[in-house]
């Protein structure tokens, strides 16, 4: 049976179906839950989370479902060029950024270049709540971090998005990989050379990781159906995991506006673009990503995000959407569900219907 794989058994789940975990305050409770429930295996992004709200948000979870879940963290959450950063470039970024802040109407923001990482803290609670899986991306946890997860039996996951990192992966014993392909919307979780040098295609990381590595595959970017997971497993991917599908669903934290964008024509035109945030990810393609080539420089990240978030309240407030983004993956095209149960009931039917004909 195709639903019976290395990933099923690993992380006691039906269905090697993930929902890619979506930080930044896009994936609920809600919507974790309900993968988890229909099967698959539900996630929290809780990178932006203080270790606080992610014990409140985890006894939430905890009320919704009995079922294995993942909560993913970023290891690098701050960038090391954020130590330091000169007054001079924090105010040539401000005033490039200027003319977008003039037309809405509203004053620069003061920004502070303090930024403490709060990995540490989070692991620290993550061990407290032991969940099934924890996922990380931009780089890979300390040896202490990763022995500690396997000795409260916690299932390890990294983010590759060449094979050298899933081979540095895999040196450091983890329990699975993700293949992260460029079709992939949000951050690109790079880590041993910049995201932009680093592009390969979900479907030829997969093969390579394949005939590399012994770590269990799976498989992100570009797959939103049946189809897209029974070609993954076909090409040796152990699960798939699957973010815009999810990011469309009413029980997904994306506004209204974004979930109305990614059912419109535009997602056709998406783009890699570090402009908006600091770091380089995949959204539909707006005016901001489109005048600010990914040469030109930006803040560090997450001041980058400090920096954007006046502009994006205000252009949301104004309905001036071309300033906004929206992030999304490649194949949007053919995305129709919204109820989170029926996107899974579908998503098993295709791929069934294809890999037992």
């Amino acid at each position: 049976m195709w639903n019976h794989t290395r990933i099923t058994e690993l992380f006691g789940i039906k269905y090697p179906v993930l929902q890619g975990p979506m930080g930044g305050g896009f994936s609920t409770p809600e919507l974790l839950a309900a993968v988890s429930n229909a099967g698959g295996l539900g996630s929290l992004g809780a990178y932006t989370l203080i270790p606080e709200q992610i014990l409140e948000t985890n006894k939430i979870i905890k009320t919704k479902t009995d079922k294995p879940y993942n909560i993913n963290l970023w290891i690098s959450d701050v960038d090391e060029s954020l130590t330091d950063y000169p007054v001079e470039s924090l105010q040539k970024v401000k005033a490039l950024f200027k003319p977008y802040y003039d037309e809405l109407g509203i004053p620069l923001p003061d920004l502070d270049i303090k930024i403490p990482s709060k990995f540490l803290k989070q692991v620290e609670v993550l061990f407290e709540i032991r969940p099934k899986v924890f996922s990380f991306i931009f780089g890979i946890p300390s040896k202490e971090i990763l022995d500690e997860c396997h000795r409260l039996g916690i299932k390890t996951v990294g983010a590759a998005t060449t094979l050298d990192e899933a081979l540095a992966l895999e040196e450091a014993n983890v329990d699975a990989i993700v293949a992260a392909g460029f079709e992939a919307g949000g951050h690109r979780p790079s880590f041993l050379k910049p995201a932009n040098e680093s592009l390969t295609g979900t479907f030829s990381l997969i093969q390579q990781l394949k005939a590399k590595i012994k770590t269990p595959i799976i498989a992100a970017g570009g797959i939103a159906d049946g189809k897209g997971i029974a070609a993954a497993l076909t090409l040796g991917a152990d699960a798939v995991q699957l973010g815009t599908a999810f990011l469309v669903t009413d029980e997904s934290n994306a506004t209204p506006l974004h979930k109305a964008k990614l059912f419109s024509e535009e997602t056709k035109y998406t783009v890699l673009s570090k402009s908006l945030t600091g770091r380089m990810g995949r959204m539909i393609r707006n005016r901001i990503s489109e005048e600010i080539k990914f040469e030109t420089p930006v803040l560090p990240f997450p001041l980058q995000t400090r920096l954007i978030g006046p502009l994006r309240e205000a252009a949301m407030a104004q309905g001036k959407t071309d300033m906004i983004n929206f992030w999304s993956g490649q194949n949007a095209v053919n995305l129709k569900y919204t109820k989170t149960d029926e996107l899974m009931t579908a998503l098993i039917l295709e791929t069934d219907q294809i890999l037992n004909r």
